[in-house]
């Protein structure tokens, strides 16, 4: 049977990014995204509902994401959900979603950066950064992102 688990966000970093290392030495960075979508609700009164997505970025792509990121730029994060459980100081069970990044792109500079776990999707990335780079009004459209 056929399975998928890909997650795609554009959004702003909300939180500078934090970068540990495992007991095996390999870091990992963690930070947040905040994603926003407004709409216009039957009693007419426009609202904006804003979404936020922890992501978690390994080794290399950790690296660069921990150098290059900072709170409040613009991003494009593709990877996978994953839902981590853990017990808490205090017994209770815990758990938490957060996408498990493989690919992220800066998109707030007309010099789009990006950053993958493979090469060969590195060459494409940088193609889709420049599309969203050149952006004149700064908003996104559906036409904007090449896939």
């Amino acid at each position: 049977m056929v399975s998928l688990n890909k997650v795609m966000i554009i959004g702003n970093v909300g939180t500078e990014p934090e970068m540990r290392f495992t007991p095996n030495g390999n870091p990992v960075t963690s930070f947040r995204v905040a994603t926003n979508r407004v709409y216009t609700p039957p009693e007419g009164e426009r609202r904006r509902e804003t979404e936020w997505f922890g992501v978690v970025a390994w080794n290399k792509l950790a690296e660069q994401c921990n150098q290059f990121l900072a709170k409040g730029r613009l991003v494009y994060v593709e990877g996978r959900l994953h839902t981590r459980t853990w017990e808490s100081q205090d017994g209770q069970k815990r758990s938490r979603s957060e996408i498990v990044a493989n690919r992220v792109i800066f998109l707030d500079r007309r010099e789009a950066t990006s950053f993958s776990e493979e090469a060969t999707e590195e060459a494409a990335g940088e193609a889709i950064g420049e599309t969203i780079g050149e952006t004149d009004t700064g908003e996104l459209g559906p036409g904007d992102i090449q896939f």
